[in-house]
Parts: structure tokens; C-alpha cells; sequence
């Protein structure tokens, strides 16, 4: 499992996205419509995999990394599950145009905090390739959008700043392994939804749903998000990250049979071409970072 660690940090970030993109279309097909239950699955799982990664990279010295990793870790954990318990509730308040348009604002927040933090300046490339980015997602989900809930809306604003300061922790320590942090997220959302369950009567279909979302979408993805923030720089990782933007409405396609408008391929189109702009960054090619 240590060759993860040697796979280019723009690749691991786009199969981070990918798996992502699959939340929204799992999380429509449970059974039952109580988030806490529904996070609770999904932290279960995603506690096991993240166990079962860090041993079988570190073995018997899994707790020493853990230890290791200390407070970046512990914060950054604290942190981002704020995030995976916004996600659920957040697309039962609102409108899952306004969540996916929300959560696509990470790319600015990213922008910004590496900016004022880490003193990432942002070229003129870079700046283009977002305002490309944010208007292929306005013209993807604009007419879908609807002013939903203040609620909804502001419990889906944290997912965007809590994974954006999950990735200046992890790019201020570039040489610690900062996995750990997602263990400590998966265990605060499992001690958050636990104390909130009233029934543990889960049906093999939703037991099923919660280990889609907690391994495949939630462990693997963040896995490679996290080890891949290490060697790409902010504003890059907010462009790479809307693979989950672009593929999300596939699935629903392809598997809901829901058509998407017109409009979602040509954003898409853009958010790719954005994608591809930022790439010809002539003044980040010449340092170590995407």
C-alpha cells in the first residue's frame, strides 16, 4: 500500500474527487430519511477503513504515527467532522443544487486562505482558471438553484470552509503524514451521531448504503485528498476537487435515469477547460507543485 504515497499528488486528488462525486446519488438511495442514522453508517465504515489503512501501512506501528501526528492532526480531525455531519443534513435542508454550488465555493476559500496562510500568491492563470471554474458551475446548476433554506444553506457553507482548513493543516506540514486526521474526524462523527440515534434497526439495504458511503466514497476519497494536499498547492487542489462537481450529476444519470439539462455538460465543459488552463501554469511548473 506505501506505492499511494508515491502517485503524483494532482492524480490522487482527481480519484479524490471522483469518489466523492458518488455522496449525493448513495446517501438518495437509503431507505430510511434520518441523517443522524445515516451518519452514523457512514462514520462507522469510514472509521474501519481509515483503521484499516493506517495498519496496513504502519502495522504495530500505527498508534506511534498516530501519536505522531499530534495536535495538526487532532484539530484538522476536529475540524472536517464538522463537514461530513454538514453533508447529510445539509442536502436534507436544502437543495442538492444548492449544496453542490455551495460546497463548489471551496475553491475560492482555498484561494484565499492559501493565500492570507500560507502566502501562496495566485497567478493571473490561476486566477482565470477559477472565474472559468465558478461560472461552468453557475451555468451547470443555476437554473436548479433556489433560495432553499437559511438553514440548509448555512449548515452547507461549513462543508467547504472546514475541508479548506483541512487542507492548510495539511500543507503547513508537508512532511507528516496527516491521515490520522480523517481517523480523528471519523471518530468525532461517530460519537456525535451515536448520542443522537434513537433506532439501531438498520435494514441490510441501508447497512449496504452506509458502507458504499463510508468506504468507497468517504475512505478512499479522503484518503487520496489528504496525502495528495501534501505536494499540490491550494488554489490547484480547489480546481481538481470539481471532479466531484462534474461527475456527480453522471450517476444520477446513468443510474436514477434522470437526464441531466444541457446546461450541466456545457459547465462541465468549462470546468474542464478550466482545469486544463490552470495546468499550463508556467510559473508553478517550474517549482515542485502542480
Amino acid at each position: 500500500m506505501q506505492f499511494i504515497y508515491k502517485i503524483p499528488g494532482y492524480i490522487l486528488l482527481l480519484f479524490g474527487g471522483f469518489c466523492l462525486s458518488w455522496g449525493g446519488f448513495i446517501v438518495r438511495s437509503f431507505e430510511t430519511t434520518n441523517a443522524w442514522e445515516i451518519l452514523l453508517l457512514r462514520s462507522s465504515f469510514f472509521f474501519l477503513a481509515i483503521s484499516t489503512f493506517l495498519f496496513l501501512i504502519y502495522k504495530k506501528d500505527s498508534i506511534k504515527i498516530i501519536k505522531r501526528s499530534g495536535l495538526p492532526a487532532l484539530l484538522g480531525g476536529f475540524v472536517m467532522s464538522f463537514s461530513f455531519i454538514a453533508f447529510v443534513f445539509a442536502m436534507m435542508n436544502t437543495s442538492v443544487a444548492n449544496v453542490v454550488f455551495i460546497i463548489s465555493t471551496q475553491t475560492m476559500f482555498l484561494a484565499a486562505f492559501g493565500f492570507f496562510y500560507l502566502k501562496e500568491k495566485v497567478s493571473l492563470i490561476g486566477f482565470i482558471s477559477i472565474i472559468l471554474a465558478m461560472s461552468g458551475i453557475t451555468i451547470m446548476i443555476g437554473d436548479s438553484m433556489s433560495s432553499g433554506t437559511f438553514f440548509g444553506n448555512l449548515i452547507a457553507l461549513t462543508i467547504p470552509i472546514s475541508f479548506s482548513i483541512l487542507v492548510m493543516i495539511i500543507r503547513k506540514n508537508p512532511n507528516l503524514d496527516l491521515v490520522p486526521a480523517i481517523w480523528y474526524a471519523s471518530i468525532f462523527s461517530v460519537i456525535y451521531s451515536i448520542t443522537m440515534v434513537e433506532s439501531f434497526n438498520f435494514t441490510n439495504h441501508d447497512i449496504f448504503m452506509g458502507f458504499l458511503l463510508g468506504v468507497p466514497q468517504l475512505g478512499f476519497g479522503f484518503i487520496c485528498i489528504t496525502i495528495g494536499s501534501r505536494t499540490v498547492r491550494s488554489v490547484t487542489i480547489g480546481l481538481l476537487m470539481l471532479t466531484e462537481t462534474i461527475c456527480a450529476p453522471l450517476w444520477v444519470w446513468l443510474f436514477i435515469n434522470e437526464i441531466p439539462p444541457l446546461s450541466v455538460f456545457i459547465g462541465g465543459m468549462i470546468i474542464i477547460f478550466a482545469i486544463i488552463v490552470k495546468s499550463f501554469d508556467t510559473k508553478q511548473l517550474k517549482t515542485n507543485e502542480f
